[in-house]
């Protein structure tokens, strides 16, 4: 019993997808959740990483590099 996933696909890249799964020895279910877990987690790792404030040194450096 399969539900229709989220995302409409046309008949070729149903097949296509159910190809991959059978490959992979997954239901089309199963595969696709996989598969948008995957591009979640590689979404995820793509954003950008926080700045961090520079430390006391950099900071004293830098001023002391600025004229009067």
């Amino acid at each position: 019993m399969t539900t229709q996933p989220s995302k409409k696909l046309s008949k070729g890249q149903l097949a296509y997808e159910q190809e991959r799964a059978r490959k992979a020895g997954k239901s089309l279910e199963d595969w696709l959740d996989s598969k948008a877990r995957a591009a979640a987690e590689e979404a995820r790792k793509a954003e950008p990483k926080k700045v961090k404030k520079p430390g006391l040194l950099s900071r004293l450096i830098e001023r002391a590099h600025k004229p009067l």
